[in-house]
């Protein structure tokens, strides 16, 4: 009997915009994958041994080992790299040199700057809170919302500049890490972008994509569980 376990394997949860970003990627290459879900609170040891920060996404690749350390990667960035350079078609990452390190940036300032800001800024002191049948801290949240994202989404309005995607002419990696970053806002809270209309053509048409879709859906799935509605922190 043959085995038909993909290669890959993403141990986290969909409720991770990192673990939904390598998932995006995959599903944009017609990859296939699958989850397996670790509880990062109070990981197994096993999972700590793979991944040195303690943090999720991991990436396991069977075809190379099966268990331990070798054929495993840690960093949501890091695993999909590795992926574009194993399944380069369609490309994700663009050839151009001034768009790769703009796809780059992108990529990163979407996993720090605005992953901190509407990652521990709101979802954090929402679902958190929600999740452990506590009160969310929604001053928090609209103080993020009012005062930390503006900045960040002025500059990603900047950077588009009206375009389609954040880096040459085709969807890339930044795209992705983008909308899914931003998604991690729209499970526990309203997402209005009017002030930033480009962005706001650019999140409505990654949201369509069923590369960002279907895993977000499993992360509704689960957030909605504990939070029935979304919050307007307006």
């Amino acid at each position: 009997m043959s085995d038909s376990r993909p290669d890959l394997v993403i141990y986290g949860s969909p409720v991770s915009p990192f673990v939904r970003k390598v998932a995006g990627l995959c599903i944009e290459k017609g990859v296939d994958y699958e989850v397996e879900a670790v509880n990062v609170f109070d990981p197994p040891q096993w999972f700590r041994d793979i991944s040195p920060m303690k943090r999720i996404p991991v990436l396991r690749d069977r075809s190379v080992a099966e268990e331990g350390v070798a054929g495993t990667i840690a960093d949501s960035s890091a695993i999909c790299a590795m992926i574009e350079r194993k399944h380069p078609v369609p490309a994700l990452y663009p050839q151009a040199p001034m768009a790769l390190g703009e796809a780059l940036f992108i990529e990163e300032y979407a996993d720090t700057s605005l992953a901190m800001a509407g990652g521990l800024g709101i979802f954090r002191p929402i679902f958190f809170a929600v999740s452990k049948g506590q009160e969310p801290d929604l001053a928090k949240a609209r103080d993020a919302w009012a005062n930390q994202l503006p900045p960040i989404f002025d500059v990603l309005e900047t950077r588009l500049a009206g375009r389609g995607f954040f880096a040459g002419d085709a969807l890339s990696i930044a795209d992705i890490t983008v909308a899914c970053v931003l998604m991690q806002i729209s499970l526990v809270a309203e997402t209005p972008l009017e002030r930033w209309p480009a962005l706001a053509a650019h999140f409505s048409a990654m949201q369509a994509r069923p590369s960002i879709a279907e895993p977000y859906a499993a992360a509704e799935k689960m957030v909605r569980k504990a939070l029935p509605t979304r919050f307007d922190l307006t």
